[in-house]
Order: structure tokens, then C-alpha cells, then sequence
């Protein structure tokens, strides 16, 4: 991933997002961890009010097809979910939230994120 990403936001785009769980390991693949995703992303969603066009979940990584929410940015949505479902799945109990624990992170630090202004 390129060390000085440009982010172009306030130009009303949709925004194709991709973002990776800690060295692509697959910590979203059971579908209780897509779950507390799913219900996170709703959450965050309403919270800062953007159109969330489509999702996809899979074991290692997200995409996401986002409008400009009316509270903050883009980047400022990804860091409250990405933190929220890292410490939901963290926060929990079982063999699968101990071996979370020993991980320095859930999530890839960055996140690539291109405009969509054509339909």
C-alpha cells in the first residue's frame, strides 16, 4: 500500500473502501464475528449518517461502498468501527477471544480507499 495515500473527501463521491484484519488472518470467519461486524456497521452507520450502498465480509477483509457521512469523514467512520468491532470480539470470552488476545492488533493499520464519481 502507497505510504501517502490522498483521500478526497467533501465532494459528495461514493467511496469503495477495502480494509484488512491483522496480516489478512482470518478473524472475521465465523459467522458469529460477521455478525457483530454487520450489527456494528449499522450502528456506526446511523450514528454518522451515511448511505451504506453495499458490503461485503469476508474471512480476512472488508470492502465497503460508502457515501460522506454527515458527521466527520470517512476515515474518522473507519477508525470508530474498526476500534468498536476489535474490542467487541476482543471483549468476549472463548478459545477463539484468547487467541485474539495474543495478537499485537485485529486490524491492518490503513485502509484503501478510491472515489466513485462516475455511475
Amino acid at each position: 500500500m502507497p505510504k501517502a495515500l490522498k483521500r478526497y473527501y467533501g465532494r459528495g463521491h461514493l467511496h469503495f473502501i477495502t480494509f484488512s484484519c491483522y496480516q489478512r488472518l482470518p478473524l472475521l470467519g465465523t459467522p458469529h464475528a460477521r455478525d457483530v461486524f454487520v450489527e456494528a456497521l449499522s450502528e456506526i452507520r446511523a450514528r454518522y449518517e451515511f448511505l451504506l450502498a453495499g458490503y461485503v465480509v469476508m474471512p480476512e477483509h472488508v470492502h465497503l461502498l460508502i457515501g460522506e457521512p454527515r458527521i466527520g469523514n470517512p476515515s474518522v467512520v473507519l477508525k470508530v468501527l474498526k476500534q468498536r468491532v476489535s474490542r467487541d470480539l476482543r471483549r468476549e470470552k472463548g478459545i477463539t477471544t484468547a487467541r485474539l488476545q495474543l495478537l499485537p492488533c485485529f486490524w491492518h493499520a490503513r485502509f484503501y480507499d478510491f472515489n466513485v464519481y462516475d455511475p
